[in-house]
């Protein structure tokens, strides 16, 4: 690409010894450039978002008054009783008998707690993969219904920490434990109760706030056999021990998933509305920006790669034509950088234009992305990185 056609470096010219001339405003950044790719036009409509910025909104059609609220897990109207004080994004007044209120979604790592949020809230807000570990950011997600708000705390999975970002990941977990008015424990189908999920079930009964046990994946087990019956026993006898319910459902069909909601709405006290009923997360558009590049990272490598890799976004610019974002990849060793570029930049380019594709979703809009790879040598043992990635203990 010419430097006129490089939207990071428009206006870089020749100085009068005839050598180009570097634009004052440059990223200083390591020799590798990215990949740059053309930019494809979407047409889905752009999720609202905290933060985001975007374009100005074109004046709203008049619209027929009283206009029912439609639930985001249910396609059909809901007939409600007056008009919603709903103006310009402002939060309105609940009914009597709104319930809203905080649940934490604690389990072990890879048991689809991530999943189950992005179906409850209808939209990719957490990423997923089949690597464990994969959320590391406590992450909420809004559903709001004409009967309730739910705001979903999506944890990172408990397990042994092994570095200090692992002490970190599991801190916060346990904080969410604590600090929410439901607490949604997610289990696995596939396998009987372990130590794990007993480990957190442990930390779980600590805490003074309603619980429900999830059994999840339940698309993947048969209802009668051996197995299953090893697997239900197994859990109801922890839900037993500790007066909690129970509910199965899969995350990835939808099964029983309109029970679930019903049982966590009847555990919430009435309440206020927490954010405006049009958002569904209150993270940033960076801050996803990132996460869908982690997540074709993890999809993308294998071995010790994935884990050691942490995600900062160095700038975004937004105009009506397209979204120019410039972000750095940091790894842990020369080796993994070598893994991430691949051979002829080949893996890289796999990662960003996958990881682009997703943003084209998220801004509704043209994607302009350049990413950069650095090594930051033992970054996930240094409190002081984790801080600069955004990982630090929450109170």
């Amino acid at each position: 690409m010419s430097d006129q056609q490089d939207p990071w470096r428009q206006g870089a010219g020749k100085n009068a010894s005839g050598k180009k001339r570097r634009p004052a405003d440059q990223f200083a950044a390591p020799k590798y450039r990215g990949v740059k790719q053309k930019p494809i036009q979407s047409s889905v409509p752009k999720p609202k978002l905290k933060g985001g910025a975007t374009a100005a909104p074109k004046p709203p059609k008049a619209a027929p008054e009283n206009l029912p609220i439609v639930p985001l897990d249910n396609s059909a109207a809901v007939e409600i009783k007056g008009k919603p004080n709903i103006s310009g994004g402002l939060i309105p007044t609940a009914a009597p008998d709104f319930r809203s209120g905080f649940i934490s979604i604690v389990g072990r790592p890879n048991v689809g707690k991530s999943t189950l949020m992005n179906y409850l809230v209808g939209q990719k807000i957490a990423i997923t993969s089949p690597v464990a570990q994969t959320t590391r950011n406590r992450l909420q997600g809004i559903l709001t219904t004409p009967q309730a708000q739910i705001i979903f705390v999506d944890t990172p999975g408990i397990h042994k920490p092994h570095h200090e970002l692992g002490k970190v990941l599991v801190q916060n977990a346990r904080v969410a434990i604590n600090s929410v008015d439901v607490v949604l424990f997610v289990v696995d189908a596939t396998s009987p109760a372990g130590k794990g999920d007993l480990f957190v079930a442990d930390l779980v009964a600590k805490s003074s706030r309603p619980v429900i046990l999830g059994i999840n994946k339940i698309d993947q087990l048969s209802e009668s056999g051996r197995k299953a019956a090893e697997v239900k026993s197994s859990y109801e006898a922890i839900a037993a021990e500790h007066g909690w319910d129970v509910v199965k459902f899969s995350a990835l069909t939808g099964e029983g998933l309109g029970t679930l909601q019903d049982q966590l709405v009847s555990k919430l006290e009435p309440g206020p509305y927490y954010y405006p009923p049009d958002l569904v997360t209150d993270q940033p558009e960076r801050f996803i920006m990132g996460e869908l590049i982690r997540e074709q990272v993890l999809l993308h490598t294998r071995e010790e790669v994935p884990h050691s890799v942490a995600i900062a976004i160095d700038k975004v610019e937004e105009d009506e034509h397209i979204t120019r974002i410039l972000a750095t990849v940091n790894v842990e060793r020369t080796s993994q950088k070598g893994i991430l570029i691949g051979k002829g930049g080949s893996m890289m380019k796999a990662i960003s234009t996958a990881a682009r594709e997703q943003m084209q979703k998220l801004v509704a809009g043209q994607v302009y992305l350049e990413i950069f790879v650095r090594v930051q040598s033992r970054w996930r043992q240094s409190r002081t990185r984790l801080a600069e990635f955004g990982y630090k203990v929450e109170q």
